[in-house]
C-alpha cells in the first residue's frame, strides 16, 4: 500500500462493472467513492439477426450483456477483447471463447489469426460509440464483419454530497475516452488539483490532456489488472 494510509478511490465507471471494481479495489486495501459519470442505455428496440453470422466480436462486458439479453443462442464463437469480456461471456453460456488479452487491435489480430475458421459475417455488439476501430480493423484484413448497436452509455450528474467528497478523493481511475470526457467535464467545474488520473489505456486519457491535476497516468497493459497496479506505484 502507497503510505500509511488507505487512499480514497473514485470509481468512475459506469455499473455494474463500478461495483466489480470497487470489490477489486477494497480487496488492495483502499476506500472506494463509487461515483459513475456514464449509465448505460439498453436499446429497447434493438433486434439481433444472426443469418450469416459465423462468430461474435465484444470490445466490453457491457456489449456482451446487451446481446445475452436479447438472444439465447450461445453456439457461436465469441472473440473477446479482454480477460473480463472473456468470463462474461463463460459465464454467459459460450463454450468457445477466445480473449485478445489487449486492446482492439489485438483483438483483430486474434480474429484474423482465425479467420480460415469462420464461416460467416463477424458480428459486433455494441454501444452507439463504440472504443476503438474494430471493423476498420477487420476490413483491413478483408474479414466481412457488422455492427450491431444494442445500449449507448450516457453522462451522469453527479449527487451533491458525492462533490463534496471530491475534496477527500486521492486517485480517480478512468476505463474509456468517453468517461474521460465526462470526468473532465466534471473537473472543469469543481477542480480538483491534487488528484492523480490513471487510465485504462493512453486513448482512454485523451480527453484529460489539458486538465489540471497532479498526475496522469495511463496502464503499459489495457487490463484492469495493470490499470490497478498503478494506484501504489
Amino acid at each position: 500500500m502507497n503510505g500509511a494510509r488507505p487512499l480514497k478511490i473514485w470509481i468512475t465507471r459506469a455499473q455494474p462493472g463500478a461495483d466489480a471494481t470497487a470489490a477489486r479495489v477494497h480487496a488492495l486495501g483502499h476506500a472506494t467513492l463509487v461515483a459513475p459519470l456514464l449509465a448505460v442505455e439498453m436499446l429497447e428496440n434493438a433486434e439481433v439477426d444472426l443469418r450469416d453470422v459465423g462468430a461474435l466480436a465484444f470490445t466490453s462486458a457491457n456489449g456482451l450483456r446487451a446481446f445475452t439479453r436479447l438472444n439465447a443462442d450461445r453456439s457461436l464463437r465469441v472473440f473477446a477483447v479482454g480477460a473480463a469480456t472473456a468470463l462474461a461471456a463463460r459465464q454467459a453460456g459460450f463454450k468457445q471463447v477466445l480473449s485478445a488479452d489487449g486492446d482492439v487491435e489485438a483483438l483483430a489480430r486474434g480474429i484474423a489469426s482465425r479467420r480460415a475458421e469462420i464461416a460467416g459475417v463477424v458480428l459486433h455488439p455494441g454501444a452507439a460509440e463504440l472504443a476503438g476501430d474494430l471493423a476498420g480493423a477487420l476490413e483491413r484484413a478483408r474479414i466481412e464483419v457488422r455492427a450491431l448497436t444494442l445500449y449507448d452509455t450516457l453522462p451522469t450528474r453527479l449527487e451533491p454530497f458525492q462533490i463534496e467528497e471530491l475534496a477527500r478523493v486521492d486517485v480517480a481511475l478512468v476505463h474509456s475516452a468517453k468517461g474521460a470526457a465526462a470526468l473532465a467535464a466534471v473537473l472543469a467545474s469543481h477542480p480538483q488539483p491534487h488528484l492523480r488520473v490513471l487510465g485504462l489505456s493512453k486513448a482512454a486519457m485523451e480527453p484529460l490532456a489539458k486538465v489540471g491535476v497532479a498526475e496522469q497516468t495511463f496502464a503499459p497493459f489495457p487490463l484492469e489488472a495493470a490499470l490497478l497496479n498503478l494506484i501504489d506505484r
